[in-house]
């Protein structure tokens, strides 16, 4: 018998037809008689769940745990920086606080010798999981008794004044301290201080905050919130399409792993967040008005602020706004308000511009502040 007898069927019988007919024969519920579609579809649906689940397994055990378990760690911290240039002045301690993005004011305070000359520098680092005012007001009036230093000034750079405003006030209300000053570097004094651009990447990131789980200990939502923020440095739209500089784009890739994601320094989501909402809450001018009543107890704290002559430099704070709303809570004829315009300084920037920040120290704040200081010394205990 021929091959071919024992083959009846040729290449040329297997037609489209049949060969499709054969294929459905291998699918996937080819037998199901009812609710054949209905079912592929939910089961097409739980193979994607699985696979989104996998996903966000690996998600919360490599990213949001290990994060999560190390913030449970933190706490704020008051950390020296400077000792006093004169040794007169260890009655009085100057703290500083950084603001949006930052944790620990150490570096910023060790840029500003100047602030040595009224007193003893110590710098706040905050509990990365948050900001409690209170909290840290407690924290400095503890130190401070316990190194017999009767008088505070506080220093807040960028959001930071808003932080130092709060603490100001609950020094000057709730404690047996004497505040000296509240010095501020560029701060918004409220929302619409904020330029709208770091306005929206602020609202960006918070928005994120509230409906993505794990969204406060996330690395892999602060990078790309941070390279959202980096975009124009290395994508530019050319129509519909994105035209991307790739070398561009590694680059900033670096200085966000480097700084935002790997540093110990780098604020978290969360106290970004709070960070943030201390401003959307208000801002400082309530703490303004509160440290500005007459008080028989105390004498009303100076309030200096620290801004770039151009306003245009200063790419974050609207720092005319700020001028404004201070001028409107401190200033006037009786008021306890001091402006300083430094040519060179963009945004709260001393570590970058620390030859301009203490030339204005040194030639301006130091002789305004020096007189409340000695008003204060002079007080009965």
């Amino acid at each position: 018998m021929s091959s071919f007898d024992r083959h009846p069927s040729t290449v040329a019988d297997f037609d489209d037809a049949r060969r499709r007919d054969r294929l459905r024969e291998t699918q996937l519920g080819h037998t199901w008689g009812s609710w054949r579609r209905t079912r592929l579809v939910l089961l097409r649906i739980l193979g994607i769940l699985l696979v989104a689940m996998i996903v966000f397994g690996q998600y919360w055990v490599h990213d949001v745990v290990p994060e999560r378990e190390r913030l449970a760690q933190t706490s704020p911290e008051l950390l020296p920086a400077n000792l006093p240039a004169d040794a007169r002045d260890w009655d009085t301690a100057v703290v500083d606080m950084v603001g949006l993005g930052g944790v620990n004011a150490t570096p910023t305070a060790k840029a500003l010798p100047a602030l040595s000359r009224l007193g003893v520098v110590w710098a706040v680092r905050y509990d990365n999981a948050g900001i409690d005012t209170k909290v840290i007001a407690d924290m400095i009036v503890r130190a401070a008794r316990y190194g017999n230093v009767r008088n505070i000034v506080l220093v807040g750079h960028s959001m930071g004044g808003i932080i130092a405003l709060e603490v100001a006030r609950h020094i000057h209300l709730g404690s047996d301290r004497r505040l000296v000053a509240v010095l501020l570097d560029c701060t918004p004094m409220n929302l619409d201080a904020v330029r709208p651009e770091s306005r929206s990447r602020g609202a960006d990131l918070v928005r994120w905050l509230g409906w993505l789980p794990g969204a406060r200990e996330s690395r892999i939502l602060r990078f790309v919130v941070e390279m959202s923020a980096r975009r124009e440095r290395f994508a530019q739209r050319d129509g519909l399409f994105l035209d991307i500089d790739w070398r561009a784009m590694r680059e900033a890739s670096a200085q966000v792993l480097r700084d935002k994601i790997f540093s110990r320094d780098a604020a978290g989501n969360g106290l970004i967040e709070a960070q943030f909402l201390a401003i959307v809450a208000g801002g400082g001018t309530a703490d303004l008005r509160a440290l500005g009543k007459p008080n028989p107890d105390k004498r009303n704290p100076a309030i200096v602020f620290i801004r770039p002559r151009d306003a245009a430099r200063d790419g974050v704070v609207d720092v005319e706004y700020s001028h404004e709303v201070l001028i409107e809570q401190s200033g006037g004829v009786d008021g306890t308000l001091l402006v300083v315009r430094p040519n060179q300084i963009e945004h709260a920037n001393p570590i970058q511009r620390p030859a301009e920040y203490n030339a204005v120290i040194e030639a301006q704040v130091l002789p305004f502040v020096r007189r409340y200081q000695e008003a204060n010394r002079n007080d009965p205990p």
